[in-house]
């Protein structure tokens, strides 16, 4: 090879790779990343939101990141939000079955096909709960007042109807012969401000995450009346009660992860599957996962959509079952 033809090699090399498919290049973000988040500061999405950026900062697993909280219409402005950014994997935000939940009801037109899926990283159960001093002192109690009179206590739970709170507040009613569509139930844009409600009462019985309610029982300014699992939980949560074991009919979780906006390319979407695949594996995301009381339940972005297609068939059939999917 003369010096000629080496010296236009780099050049000739350069040209090749310009024309590969832009599957084949990798990509990595070039300005901060925007984590967004559907509600208000405190509740369970923020945490997690916050969470993961905490340890993509402190493991370098992503060069900038910061939280960006969109609250309203039930998670449905943040997510509106993100699609204004289609195909840029810069946004993400976390996501819950409310996705599902909210477009089955009729209250958005958004839909899980809507966007990108990228993972799910935990499993989630609900409680619920009054606080300390109420003169509801069990499910039994709270039952009881229930069928005496359906609208006699007052539900609480964030952030929007559809989503698992609801649901297992409603399986709950179901069980106990009340109509879900005659209690009296509020939606909150965040969890703390359902916390503030339930602490001033505003409200009777929050339905909501156990990393919420649990520290507050320990603290003695809240009451666990009920966990939706079907068997009792280890650690913190061992001391209570299932609701099935209290002859309710309510088994159910939320599953939490990232989605991306719609049209995201494959480097991109390969970029975040590494970058999760890296966070699940750390001390600090395990340590995170038990402190919040979440059971871990990685799925990668293809079993993702795999599991929201699945998902959706369940989530029309309680729904529909309970009165709440649009006619």
């Amino acid at each position: 090879m003369n010096f000629r033809t080496f010296s236009l090699f780099p050049f000739a090399f350069s040209l090749v790779l310009a024309a590969l498919p832009a599957a084949a290049q990798p990509w990595k973000p070039n300005k901060p990343v925007e984590l967004v988040v559907g509600s208000s500061p405190g509740g369970s999405p923020d945490v997690m939101a916050r969470l993961v950026q905490r340890i993509f900062q402190n493991g370098g697993l992503v060069p900038s990141s910061t939280v960006v909280n969109k609250p309203g219409a039930g998670n449905t402005i943040g997510w509106a939000y993100l699609n204004q950014h289609a195909g840029d994997g810069h946004y993400i935000a976390t996501f819950s079955p409310a996705l599902i939940g909210n477009r089955i009801m009729g209250t958005t037109q958004l839909d899980y096909t809507d966007f990108t899926p990228l993972n799910i990283l935990a499993r989630e159960y609900v409680v619920l709960s009054v606080k300390a001093d109420s003169p509801i002192t069990s499910l039994n109690d709270l039952t009881a007042r229930l069928k005496k009179d359906p609208q006699a206590v007052s539900f609480a739970f964030a952030t929007a109807r559809g989503n698992h709170n609801h649901v297992v507040m409603s399986m709950y009613l179901k069980s106990i012969g009340v109509d879900p569509k005659v209690a009296k139930a509020v939606v909150y844009s965040g969890g703390g401000e359902a916390t503030t409600a339930m602490l001033g009462g505003h409200i009777d019985v929050y339905v909501a995450s156990p990393r919420s309610m649990v520290p507050m029982q320990k603290e003695g300014r809240a009451r666990v009346l009920g966990i939706s699992s079907a068997q009792r939980q280890a650690g913190d949560l061992a001391g209570i009660p299932t609701l099935k074991e209290q002859n309710i009919d309510a088994v159910f979780f939320t599953w939490r992860g990232f989605m991306g906006p719609k049209g995201m390319k494959a480097p991109e979407i390969a970029y975040w599957d590494a970058v999760f695949e890296k966070l699940a594996q750390t001390n600090d995301w395990k340590k995170d996962t038990e402190e919040q009381y979440w059971n871990a339940d990685y799925l990668l972005s293809a079993k993702t959509k795999e599991h929201l297609d699945r998902e959706n068939s369940v989530m029309k059939t309680i729904l529909t079952d309970l009165g709440l999917a649009k006619q």
